[in-house]
């Protein structure tokens, strides 16, 4: 019996090879940006914090508009794209955001 109930706590190897390249990648492309861009980008999807944060919040401890954060982000995702396209690395591009981001939340 116990063969067959899945234990939903433990991932498989193959998935936890693919976290550590997600991380890897993430890290590397964050590293990249302005100091501004990236901690706006990790603070807005959690990236190795303990949760994510509203643009309100983002603004709020910068000083600046949630309007600001939005075209900071996007920016820090334009310059990402440049990166992975000079690198030729498929990421962002290629990996729906939802499905990475929560890779690096600790």
């Amino acid at each position: 019996m116990k063969d067959f109930i899945s234990d939903n706590n433990n991932s498989s190897p193959d998935a936890d090879v693919e976290k550590v390249e997600i991380t890897e990648k993430i890290l590397m492309i964050l590293k990249t940006l302005k100091p501004k861009e990236g901690k706006v980008i990790q603070m807005r999807f959690g990236i190795g914090l303990d949760r994510s944060y509203t643009s309100e919040e983002i603004g709020r401890e910068f000083m600046i508009s949630r309007k600001r954060v939005g075209q900071i982000e996007a920016n820090a995702f334009k310059e990402a794209q440049r990166f992975e396209e000079a690198r030729g690395i498929e990421f962002f591009s290629s990996t729906p955001l939802e499905n990475t981001t929560s890779v690096l939340v600790q």
